[in-house]
């Protein structure tokens, strides 16, 4: 959805940091906060259509789910809505990304946590303006699907910054993972759906992708819209042949993609891929939270 909201670009930002709203420029983080230092920090990226944040209860959901595998404390979600609106209003944003970031506050300088309280911090930009279609890339880093990290929206994305500039190098803009077994997995910031001798398939969470916001609402509305899907693992090598194919993510929403490692799909976009894509703006418009 195209942003009709000022530029950040010409105001003062503003956030919110521990319970405060002040401008960017002056909030206050220290050069040893564990989320800087060791990333030991969650995060949570949500889409606002008309001033208002989607999915908001599954994302909190799952930012509780998050920081207790990393023993962070979250505020209420009656805190966290509220200072989402705070944040919203304060840059006079209408369609815009927001993201709250935990971190587990001042620590040393190693792994060990600190005694002082987390930090949790809402910011907001811009909507970007993703492309129609994507172009993947597969990458030779594999995700470890029995590590610590597995389902964690982490604030660790050193892995993903790596593969994504793999991806640009080599001609795609987003890179797409397979996990240790060689199984399809997901991209650095999505999870993907394909389309194989006439099913539809996205890979299991056991194989180590991101329990994705995106993935389950369209799942959800596959069964509202009759289409049938299978969780199920593929070799990473099955994208070779598939007929469609096509990304979610808060910020791409359903997303076609059109060439996979340089070689166009045979379908883009494709019919599963438009109905869903429909469906799923259908709810945004109806500003409806899933």
């Amino acid at each position: 959805m195209a942003d009709t909201s000022p530029n950040p670009e010409t105001t003062e930002p503003v956030v919110w940091l521990n319970g405060q709203l002040s401008a960017a420029r002056t909030a206050y983080i220290s050069p040893f906060d564990h989320g800087l230092l060791t990333g030991d920090g969650v995060f949570e990226t949500l889409c606002v259509y008309n001033g208002k944040p989607f999915a908001e209860s599954r994302h909190y959901q799952r930012l509780l789910n998050s920081a207790a595998a990393l023993s962070l404390t979250v505020p209420s979600q009656e805190t966290l809505s509220s200072a989402m609106t705070a944040v919203i209003e304060a840059n006079k944003l209408s369609n815009a990304r927001i993201r709250i970031t935990l971190t587990g506050g001042v620590g040393p300088l190693g792994s060990d946590k600190g005694a002082s309280p987390d930090l949790a911090l809402v910011a907001a930009s811009a909507l970007p303006n993703h492309a129609a279609t994507a172009s993947i890339v597969t990458v030779p880093y594999r995700r470890n699907e029995h590590g610590a990290l597995v389902g964690i929206k982490s604030t660790s994305y050193g892995e993903n910054v790596a593969a994504l500039a793999y991806a640009r190098k080599h001609g795609g803009n987003e890179a797409i993972f397979a996990n240790i077994a060689g199984n399809l997995c997901e991209g650095t910031g999505s999870n993907i759906f394909i389309v194989l001798d006439g099913k539809l398939i996205t890979p299991t969470l056991p194989s180590g992708c991101l329990a994705g916001i995106t993935r389950a609402i369209v799942l959800d509305l596959c069964e509202m819209e009759g289409i049938a899907v299978d969780e199920i693992d593929v070799p990473i090598a099955e994208l070779d042949r598939v007929d469609e194919a096509f990304l979610t993510s808060s910020l791409r929403e359903v997303q076609p993609v059109e060439r996979i490692n340089g070689s166009p799909v045979r379908i883009c976009p494709g019919p599963v891929s438009s109905k869903l894509s429909t469906a799923f703006s259908r709810l945004v418009a109806e500003q409806i939270d899933p």
